[in-house]
């Protein structure tokens, strides 16, 4: 007789085997606890820090209000801490040389850097428009959230916890000021205040040239509608013009 195949085994119902999906991930926008952990800190009024996050583009109720008030409140501070840090550090400099190394830590160009070393631009609270814009990545933008940020962190935390951070993040750039690997521009710091005073930038022109070609010198002065600001001389119409934004802002500050 023909030997009988033997009949396959009976299998039970075939399991495919999930693959485990990674976890979405979080968002950073207005999130504040995930930048209290990164800045080290504990909050106790998280609200502060979203508050310092939301840009005036998305603060369209009165419960939820922009960072405004605490940019005010924060240039305070962190010029307090930066003046306090200069005159402890650097008892060799002279009154004139700490204006000048503390007018470019608190500048708009050094904030920004501090702003995108912390990837602070991820963190912000922004109307879509203002995001489609560019807006996370605005240099004035993030200078201004920095500053929203430590009043935040001096609100909740006290003085001492603003200062511990403004050093953490803004300490060597501080100390490459010092050895002069940040330019002072008199004219980006002159446009900064003037626009943040008048909206529009100031105007520069050469009103004087004098001497030989090989040894010219420029006079020049920073206007605004028409008003001189201050004035300047110069070998080159660069340096003159760098020359009148230095003095109109010591005329703005009353020196």
């Amino acid at each position: 007789m023909p030997r009988k195949k033997p009949r396959p085994a009976r299998r039970g119902p075939v399991t495919r085997r999930k693959k485990k999906q990674a976890a979405p991930p979080i968002s950073l926008v207005g999130n504040a606890e995930a930048l209290a952990q990164r800045l080290k800190i504990t909050l106790r009024r998280p609200e502060l820090m979203r508050q310092a996050l939301r840009h005036k583009s998305a603060a369209q109720e009165p419960e939820a209000p922009s960072n405004e008030r605490l940019e005010f409140l924060g240039d305070a501070v962190l010029g307090l801490t930066i003046a306090g840090y200069l005159y402890r550090t650097r008892p060799e400099l002279t009154e004139g040389d700490l204006t000048k190394v503390k007018a470019v830590a608190v500048s708009e160009p050094v904030l920004a850097a501090v702003a995108r070393e912390l990837e602070l631009g991820g963190y912000l609270i922004l109307a879509k428009g203002e995001e489609q814009s560019g807006g996370r990545n605005r240099s004035s933008i993030l200078a201004d959230a920095v500053e929203a940020v430590i009043a935040a962190i001096y609100l909740d935390r006290g003085l001492t916890a603003a200062r511990r951070v403004i050093l953490a993040l803004a300490s060597e750039h501080v100390k490459s000021i010092e050895r002069s690997e940040h330019e002072l521009d008199y004219k980006t710091l002159l446009q900064e205040k003037i626009q943040g005073l008048h909206r529009r930038p100031p105007s520069y022109a050469v009103v004087l040239e004098s001497g030989p070609d090989h040894d010219r010198t420029f006079v020049a002065e920073a206007r605004l509608s028409g008003r001189t600001l201050g004035r300047g001389e110069g070998k080159s119409k660069k340096q003159a013009e760098q020359a009148a934004a230095r003095e109109a802002l010591r005329a703005a500050q009353g020196e």
